[in-house]
């Protein structure tokens, strides 16, 4: 399986996971009237697991798929099937919902609640999908002008690892996977020269595929000339000759090459 959570898992409806979430958030509005809110993360949660025998704390998942691995923590999982993720900041923002999602669909859950401890009242949201992992892998894959360039069959490779994992996951584990690919941070992440007028502006860091040719991994739904126009700037003020792009939505991956 390209995806293992070391656990077993069990998949509770709306009710199930309600009924769950509210006895937990009770012992959670308990644990900040007693501790306050300027504790860390690690705390709050292994006071909620000392009064709720059924949570497990830090549960593994695992994304696989031939050389590449990559693992992440699930802050607690409670009853087998209901996701919480712990914060100690100081408001709740789109970064930790996408989190949250991001695990709940690599584990096949549904619902899953952000908690965060550090505001002065307890700062709660439920987080819910209908996605199975079957809803992520019947993507179509679309070639707009795509040319592979370097020795690594880039379209073929990601592809693949889409049609296991899944897309709507997060950016960075796409990214990760293909910088593993390339052979790693080491090789890919290069200077490269800013020029305006044919003066020289400073280095800006970009990943490569080969010399002189970026990558670049998105998610968007807009109309990709947008990004286009924005990418054809870049290059005319570097010294890049060309954007591997791939774009990765629900239904549709889609690769292209933008040249100088």
């Amino acid at each position: 399986m390209p995806i293992e959570v070391k656990t077993t898992i069990r998949h509770l409806d709306q009710n199930d996971f309600g009924r769950v979430a509210y006895d937990v958030m009770g012992h959670v509005f308990e644990i900040h009237n007693d501790f306050g809110r300027f504790f860390d993360e690690k705390i709050y949660k292994r006071e909620l697991s000392r009064r709720c025998p059924l949570t497990q704390l830090q549960v593994p998942i695992e994304v696989r798929f031939e050389s590449f691995r990559k693992l992440y923590f699930l802050d607690a999982l409670v009853d087998g099937g209901a996701a919480f993720e712990f914060k100690t900041v100081e408001s709740l923002t789109d970064r930790h919902r996408s989190q949250l999602l991001h695990y709940l669909l690599i584990a096949d859950l549904s619902h899953g609640k952000l908690i965060n401890m550090r505001t002065e009242q307890v700062q709660h949201e439920f987080v819910n999908t209908m996605l199975r992992t079957s809803d992520r892998t019947g993507f179509e894959v679309t070639d707009r002008g795509w040319q592979e360039i370097g020795d690594k069959p880039i379209m073929g490779w990601c592809t693949a690892f889409l049609h296991d994992v899944g897309t709507r996951l997060d950016l960075s584990l796409y990214e990760e996977a293909l910088i593993h690919l390339l052979g790693g941070e080491d090789q890919t992440l290069r200077e490269v020269d800013v020029v305006s007028g044919g003066c020289a502006l400073g280095q800006q860091k970009f990943r490569l595929v080969a010399p002189s040719v970026a990558f670049k991994i998105t998610a968007l739904t807009d109309d990709p000339r947008l990004f286009e126009n924005h990418a054809r700037r870049l290059l005319e003020h570097t010294s890049l000759k060309v954007i591997q792009w791939i774009n990765v939505t629900k239904d549709e991956v889609s690769f292209q090459t933008i040249r100088k």
